[in-house]
């Protein structure tokens, strides 16, 4: 390869020598020191060599036909892309500084920051992974953004204050308060009176009281699988909806459809499913042939959200 001065180059460019210089200098492959250019380590890196004369002493030579005008339009261009990444970390902190996290949530509802991101988990806003808590696409929808702690690489999600006042978020409250009460009150004149025309009189061997022997047999298979599990456990959203199992550790709920048949039913099961679509919740869903074949339909359906039983 035929190498050439930075004065001959500029020669070969059209160019005069000292905004040749100006150009190598910008674009950070010479730099002057005590009166003297001297090749950097990009320089170099692009083809710049060092070269001695008795006559001129120390030298810089570049390849012959390098091309100068594609350097500095890369270089322009990165340095338009450093600045829009500097404005945007710039707003990024700003919108930072007004989010809350979990600590704050909690003080203001007076439970602990991870009790609230467990709420949060089971409103499907939140996932748990290895590094943290991971935003979801409806966490987002409510204003939530997932950042990274800068020692320990781990995630966290932070939210507006608007969360403070979120329906569905001061409904699941609401419903742990002294109101709670009268709240299910109302839930058992709705449905058509379902918990009226079937009480809980069954016992399950963790002591739950069920409605139904099919759910005996659920609640048992749980139970047994060694599986934290609610009995109607009201959902976490506006509209009042009880499930009829809740699944804790990866945030399932289990219906049982027993009644189908039943035109009441079959609209009741109608607007409970639209509900779980509407808030994307992870649900199983069991009816009378899986009753039959519980140890082999059961553990299949729980596998599906990476629950595993023996």
């Amino acid at each position: 390869m035929e190498y050439i001065s930075t004065s001959a180059l500029a020669n070969e460019l059209g160019i005069k020598s000292s905004d040749l210089f100006d150009k190598l200098k910008t674009l950070g492959w010479i730099e002057r020191k005590n009166d003297k250019w001297i090749l950097t380590e990009l320089g170099n890196k692009k083809g710049g060599q060092i070269r001695k004369s008795a006559k001129y002493g120390e030298y810089i030579v570049w390849p012959s036909g390098i091309t100068i005008e594609e350097e500095q339009k890369k270089t322009t261009i990165n340095q338009i892309y450093a600045k829009i990444r500097t404005t945007l970390s710039s707003d990024d902190e700003q919108i930072k500084s007004k989010l809350i996290g979990a600590i704050v949530i909690g003080k203001h509802f007076n439970i602990t920051p991870q009790r609230i991101n467990l709420i949060l988990s089971e409103l499907g806003w939140i996932e748990k992974t290895v590094a943290g808590w991971k935003i979801t696409k409806h966490g987002k929808e409510y204003g939530g953004r997932q950042y990274e702690h800068e020692t320990s690489g781990g995630t966290y999600v932070l939210w507006p204050e608007s969360i403070l006042t979120n329906k569905i978020l001061t409904t699941v409250f609401k419903d742990n308060s002294d109101t709670a009460q009268s709240t299910k009150e109302e839930q058992k004149s709705t449905s058509d009176n379902f918990r009226e025309r079937f009480p809980a009189t069954f016992r399950t061997k963790d002591g739950h009281m069920v409605r139904s022997r099919a759910e005996v047999i659920i609640d048992n298979a749980l139970y047994d699988y060694k599986l934290a599990h609610a009995y109607e456990r009201k959902l976490p959203v506006e509209e009042d909806l009880y499930s009829d199992f809740f699944i804790p550790c990866e945030n399932v709920y289990l219906e049982y459809w027993g009644m189908e048949n039943d035109p009441k039913y079959a609209e009741r099961k109608k607007v409970k499913m639209e509900i779980y679509q509407k808030y994307d919740f992870k649900l199983i869903e069991l009816n009378d042939n899986d009753i039959l074949n519980l140890d082999d339909h059961l553990p299949k359906k729980l596998l599906k959200y990476g629950i595993k039983v023996y």
